[in-house]
């Protein structure tokens, strides 16, 4: 069901299935992100006796444009969202970019927060020697410099997927809707913003200071050669609990969604 709120003094476009423990998913950051992404996963969440929400975040789809476009102002918007709704403890499902925003308020907030799952989010990896100290893993702002065509558009989602076939003209249809007007601005804006320096380390380094379960899932075909840099963090850090997918690529949720929803579902307390 779709819903709005004001939060922080912007409306906020979220959906929601369900009643029970509350779960909440966050997009990514490409061009054309939305809580749409997790149209389709919000209904066996609620079948499992879930809450199962998803919002679009400040300046992307149908929510309000920001102020403030650094990721760390995207971050703090969690706790004012969950607060709007009356939520005191979640469940955080964070994919891509957002993988690091979830982290992060696990590790400043433990108390507000029952589990995390981190999807497909390439900075939460080590980088390989041969990379020199950078985690890369395209969480960034996917898209070009001008306002997207349909046929850039397919060619984003298509470089996302492993299952090309998941790109019905439907699903082209309202992924480029959230790619152009506002959303394109947006976008632009964000690519501007020079983020403030938080960390001494990379975030990916203090994984094994998260005080709440956390499961990390990655598709064996994603981009960023991230199949040898989860087993690298596994050699690192043999206690997190990471999953590699076969036939999967960065939308992991879409190419195995039945895998993604069971051990997702199994993982998350109710």
């Amino acid at each position: 069901m779709e819903k709005s709120i004001h939060v922080d003094g912007l409306k906020i476009r979220y959906l929601e299935e369900g009643s029970g423990s509350a779960v909440i998913f966050f997009h990514g950051a490409s061009l054309g992100s939305s809580a749409d992404v997790y149209e389709r996963i919000l209904p066996p969440f609620a079948q499992a006796g879930f809450r199962a929400i998803a919002y679009d975040q400040p300046g992307f789809g149908l929510s309000d444009r920001p102020k403030d476009y650094t990721v760390s102002y995207r971050t703090g918007f969690i706790l004012k969202f969950m607060d709007a709704l009356g939520l005191e403890r979640v469940s955080l499902i964070g994919h891509s970019q957002a993988g690091g925003m979830v982290v992060r308020v696990a590790l400043e907030h433990p108390k507000r927060v029952n589990s995390v799952v981190v999807v497909a989010s390439g900075s939460l990896l080590p980088p390989l020697p041969d990379q020199g100290g950078r985690a890369g893993g395209g969480e960034g702002q996917e898209g070009g410099d001008k306002p997207p065509t349909l046929e850039d558009t397919r060619k984003l989602l298509e470089g996302n997927l492993f299952n090309k076939s998941l790109i019905t003209p439907e699903v082209l249809e309202n992924r480029h809707r959230m790619s152009v007007g506002q959303n394109f601005e947006s976008f632009v804006e964000r690519s501007k913003v020079r983020e403030p320096q938080r960390d001494t380390v990379p975030l990916w380094q203090r994984l094994k200071e998260v005080p709440v379960p956390l499961l990390l899932l990655y598709g064996a075909q994603d981009r960023g050669s991230a199949a040898k840099r989860c087993a690298l963090l596994k050699e690192r850090e043999p206690a997190i609990k990471i999953e590699l997918i076969e036939n999967a690529s960065h939308l992991l949720m879409w190419d195995a969604k039945e895998i993604f929803n069971r051990k997702v579902i199994d993982f998350s307390p109710r």
